[in-house]
């Protein structure tokens, strides 16, 4: 039975990430890195695609599971008939190779375990050669090499193209799974002891949560949110991913299958902005820093997203043998939009390195050299249509959201080169740029009759991405038409209390076929706004409906769908937990900046 996408907890290593579903089973995995190819995709397809079940023998789904306070380290308990066990799944963070562990503690009385690990390498694809080797299993296909071993050791056979083991645990007896992950030409990495590895994880992650400087009343979730943001994050580079998945679906049986498993330069502003609020300003550091790297060379060749090393190729392209989560097909790895040309993404990069000032972070020398060049593109282009912040595959258009953020870019820099006169740059200049884009959007965007902003110049359609427009500061939050653009999306986007992000109704605008759900981050905007503008009693409201949305270990998808009460979209979703993160603290604040 195909498990539900909230039905999954995430652990990782900051390097990479995996799904363990309600009834223990791992099915995704991409090893060495986030954007690896899966050696467990059964999320994507079925069991003969790959995944890693450990459950009491004849169990289906597990009592109950939480994250051990403060870290990522996941705890399942399993209640039987003949006795209770745990089973703690973890990635410790690595030294060279990625390590899944998974140990089975016994609570009372005994139970009989069972364990099948189909390793099936290139995305369910491969089927590896699999060998004995000392007390390990090893699994060998090309430039992939995986070891299995137990401690103490238990034993296993083959069934099936599978990896089989069946064992019983007593009250206080622990047994111990690693599988371990290296290059096959490469000799096997040196043994770590699962059981240092843990104390050494939870160590390691309650040190990180500790530093969170939020103490208002939605700690517990806004915590969750962190570390699931850390989860994200690709520890040698610092870039955070948008998702460690791809493909899951935004409708169910749908085509609007994405690979998520980049980082986006417009969470680059919101990540920021949550990383600084909550006091991790290392992270929010080295974020800025994988930015400057991603992002430097010609602005005509500024992309939307990089992967997680910066790197700018991300070719799209489907996997015809995998049927897609509950018949969700295509999948696909990469994502055409990397050529997309986004306006929005300038004002994205000159808003983050605007925030990262301000905070204190010293600038990097070449800094302010890259964002004269960026204004100076900006300076001939913002007058172009393009895709919009949504990628959408129809034609282009004067998106308003894109607009706005051009016009935040050229804010950003007359502020930065009035707070610092020292810097070279046309203070002017930038001001006339910056009120043309006012004026244009206030007299193109705007829709008189309906007393709100549309989601492109001349269009009928709305757009979510409108209710930033007070949060950015490019108009006061009493503005009427603010006001009319929020009374506006809630009659017009609002879905059984959750906000789309604009109507799908014919594929007119993003010319794809279908529906979506709500989307998550899209109603933290609402509530964001609606507090903005003092309806404070709202906003709470609504962002505590968002929160009880999470699944029972805090985790968010992109999309919810009201109908069928569960969460869609790849999972879990950056731009949902920066959304919580930022209206939570937002909601403490007496008088937040609107502007940042």
């Amino acid at each position: 039975m195909t498990q539900r996408i909230d039905d999954y907890a995430l652990i990782g290593d900051l390097q990479t990430a995996a799904l363990v579903g309600r009834d223990g089973s791992v099915d995704w995995l991409c090893l060495p890195r986030f954007d690896s190819a899966a050696c467990f995709a059964s999320i994507l397809g079925d069991e003969e695609n790959g995944h890693w079940r450990l459950a009491p023998k004849g169990a289906t789904n597990c009592t109950s599971r939480r994250y051990a306070d403060g870290s990522l380290v996941l705890e399942t308990f399993w209640e039987t008939r003949t006795g209770t066990v745990k089973v703690v799944d973890f990635m410790p963070q690595r030294d060279r190779a990625p390590d899944l562990m998974r140990i089975v503690e016994g609570v009372s009385g005994s139970v009989e375990m069972s364990s099948v690990l189909r390793l099936r390498f290139d995305y369910g694809s491969v089927v590896p050669w699999m060998r004995r080797s000392d007390d390990h299993r090893v699994a060998i296909a090309g430039p992939d090499s995986v070891w299995l071993r137990s401690e103490p050791p238990v034993k296993t056979w083959g069934q099936q193209f599978s990896t089989c083991s069946s064992f019983t645990v007593a009250a206080g007896e622990k047994v111990a799974f690693v599988l371990t992950w290296h290059p096959s030409h490469e000799p096997r990495p040196d043994l770590v002891d699962p059981y240092e590895a843990l104390e050494h994880s939870l160590a390691d992650w309650r040190e990180w949560s500790d530093r969170c400087t939020y103490r208002g009343p939605y700690r517990d979730v806004v915590l969750r949110s962190l570390i699931t943001l850390k989860a994200l994050t690709y520890a040698p580079t610092g870039g955070i991913m948008a998702a460690p998945t791809t493909s899951l679906p935004e409708e169910v049986g749908g085509v609007r299958n994405w690979d998520y498993r980049a980082c986006w330069l417009r969470d680059s502003s919101l990540t920021l902005g949550a990383l600084l609020t909550a006091g991790y300003v290392d992270e929010a550091r080295a974020w800025r820093d994988w930015l400057l790297r991603s992002v430097a060379g010609d602005p005509a060749d500024l992309q939307i997203m990089y992967g997680p090393a910066g790197e700018r190729r991300l070719p799209e392209t489907t996997l015809p043998w995998l049927r897609g989560y509950a018949d969700s097909a295509p999948v696909r790895t990469g994502n055409a939009a990397v050529d997309q040309f986004q306006l929005d993404v300038y004002g994205e990069v000159m808003d983050s390195l605007h925030r990262a000032h301000e905070a204190g972070i010293p600038a990097e020398k070449h800094a302010w050299n890259l964002q004269l060049s960026l204004l100076g593109f900006l300076e001939s282009t913002w007058r172009e249509p393009d895709e919009g912040l949504w990628e959408v595959r129809g034609r282009r258009r004067h998106f308003t959201h894109s607009k706005v953020m051009a016009w935040v870019a050229a804010d950003r820099a007359v502020r930065t080169l009035e707070a610092d006169p020292s810097l070279p740059g046309d203070a002017a200049r930038w001001r006339t740029m910056r009120d043309e884009i006012h004026a244009q959007v206030c007299a193109r965007a705007f829709d008189p009759v309906r007393n709100t902003f549309t989601q492109s110049y001349g269009s009928q359609e709305l757009d979510a991405a409108t209710l930033l427009i007070p949060q950015v500061g490019f108009l006061p939050p009493d503005d009427p038409r603010v006001l009319g653009t929020i009374e506006a999306v809630q009659n017009e986007l609002m879905h059984e209390g959750y906000v789309r992000r604009y109507s799908t109704d014919g594929g007119t605008v993003d010319g794809l076929p279908g529906q979506e759900g709500t989307f998550l981050v899209c109603s933290f905007w609402l509530a964001d706004a609606l507090r903005l503008c003092g309806r404070n009693e709202e906003a709470r409201a609504l962002f505590e409906r968002l929160v009880a949305l999470c699944n029972d270990v805090g985790l968010l998808a992109e999309e919810y769908d009201p109908v069928t009460d569960r969460q869609l979209g790849n999972f879990p979703q950056a731009f949902s937990h920066i959304g919580l993160v930022g209206t939570a603290i937002a909601l403490e604040s007496e008088d937040g900046d609107p502007a940042g």
